[in-house]
């Protein structure tokens, strides 16, 4: 078995927007907490050691704050320069960004993932337009750079697309299954090619927070 692409998600680390339960859109993200630059640089130490190991070939993020300053340590860890790609960032919530997670599960009857095709607020997103805009944009990362190692910084959501695109999920699916990530975790995809040259995506690890398992 050959494996020809790597395809390594994190999540961001925990961010202000988090921590006050607020809807951390382009004005309600400020960036991380303290604790949250500590799991940054955990999971930079990580990464840089695999990198030592087997380097990566690219570095991609979202353009949020808090995957920014999640990815600024990844990049100084392992030398490699990130390109920020806005496909790549969390639902738009439109009119509800910087206002209260509460409060806005409340008027929408739930979590975006209940009512798929139903945008979250006035000038936001469907959960489904969502994940067409996410999964198109990590289905051109994947074919531009098959055969790379791929280093993609982003939300839960990023990886909930990855999962959603490689696993083949039906477009509804999210009315039963959700997928979580905790923040800085990992997951890992692998491409990997038998002899007869039939090419299949690997799942080889989720939700990995092994990195903070010592952090203070």
């Amino acid at each position: 078995m050959t494996i020809r692409t790597v395809a390594t998600l994190i999540r961001h680390a925990e961010a202000a927007c988090n921590a006050a339960a607020i809807v951390g859109g382009e004005k309600g993200c400020t960036g991380l907490t303290s604790l949250g630059h500590r799991q940054a640089n955990a999971v930079a130490g990580r990464i840089s050691a695999e990198h030592h190991i087997e380097p990566y070939d690219m570095l991609v993020c979202s353009p949020r704050l808090r995957v920014r300053q999640t990815t600024e340590p990844i990049s100084t860890a392992t030398g490699l320069p990130y390109t920020v790609i806005n496909d790549l960032r969390g639902p738009d919530h439109g009119d509800a960004d910087a206002q209260p997670w509460a409060q806005i599960k409340e008027t929408f009857g739930g979590s975006m993932q209940h009512q798929p095709d139903k945008p979250i607020a006035p000038g936001g997103d469907s959960w489904n337009s969502y994940l067409d805009r996410a999964t198109a944009a990590l289905d051109r990362i994947l074919t531009e750079h098959e055969g790379n190692r791929i280093l993609i910084i982003g939300h839960s959501e990023t990886i909930e697309a990855a999962h959603n695109l490689l696993l083949g999920l039906p477009r509804g699916s999210s009315t039963r299954v959700w997928i979580h990530s905790n923040h800085t975790a990992i997951a890992r995809w692998r491409l990997q090619v038998n002899r007869r040259g039939r090419a299949t995506w690997l799942l080889d690890t989720h939700n990995d927070t092994q990195h903070l398992a010592e952090l203070p």
